[in-house]
């Protein structure tokens, strides 16, 4: 396959102050083949946006110098490219001044890097950029199950089932250890972050609810066993 002279990896400009946050942001998406380029406040990040005319932008709400709001309505002036404002604030007002704003997307923090990157993708998709993950497609197959990473859509029997953001992550960190343990901490590191202190039932409601939508009878489930004191394995028969 011959790529084009003026091809390119996927251009992410992170606006966030956070360096310990930047630093694991750019780790998860470099691996991903994604180029990353970074500024640490608005004023900064507006004029990063206006020069390398990145394919997503991730931007923080609270930021020195300008707002995240602020440098989301100047940069909707300009350019259409997609946003996903990060911010530990949970309340529905800032989120919806942030859409109302021209906002495409929006996640609190923490955030599992896996989801990150999934709605990364998911916002290159719907604006139509070509680029490195044009031609690239990842599909996960165990039993009846269909997982296709790209898309984001989950099939059971060639029927799409509609799975929520970390219902989808948990199910492709379990068919990527087909057949093969997923200890309970990992399964919660992976899809929840290294820093979430939550009740450890979160990932057993979860996984119930996951159990309702692919498996034949979610009481006895084939495919997504429990491996009792340890964790659980999906089983590709």
């Amino acid at each position: 396959m011959t790529t084009p002279a003026d091809y390119r990896p996927h251009r992410v400009l992170i606006i966030e102050d956070e360096a310990g946050l930047v630093d694991s942001i750019q780790y998860a998406l470099e691996s991903e083949q994604f180029e990353t380029v970074v500024a640490d406040d608005g004023r900064a990040g507006l004029e990063a946006a206006r020069l390398h005319r990145p394919d997503v932008v991730l931007l923080d709400l609270m930021l020195p110098g300008m707002s995240g709001l602020d440098v989301c309505r100047q940069i909707r002036t300009f350019s259409d490219v997609p946003i996903i404002m990060l911010t530990a604030k949970d309340s529905e007002a800032d989120k919806v001044t942030g859409l109302e704003l021209g906002a495409d997307d929006y996640m609190t923090k923490p955030f599992s890097m896996r989801e990150l990157v999934a709605r990364v993708r998911a916002q290159i998709r719907r604006s139509g950029r070509t680029g490195v993950f044009a031609e690239t497609n990842e599909v996960l197959r165990g039993g009846p199950i269909e997982l296709d990473i790209d898309a984001h859509i989950v099939r059971v029997n060639g029927e799409e089932v509609d799975l929520r953001p970390k219902e989808f992550e948990l199910l492709e960190s379990l068919m990527r250890r087909k057949n093969r343990l997923s200890a309970r901490h990992t399964l919660i590191d992976e899809v929840w972050g290294p820093s979430y202190f939550g009740d450890t039932k979160t990932l057993d409601v979860h996984i119930k609810r996951l159990r309702q939508k692919v498996e034949p009878d979610s009481g006895d489930p084939r495919h997504i066993v429990t491996v009792r004191g340890l964790g659980y394995k999906f089983v590709d028969e």
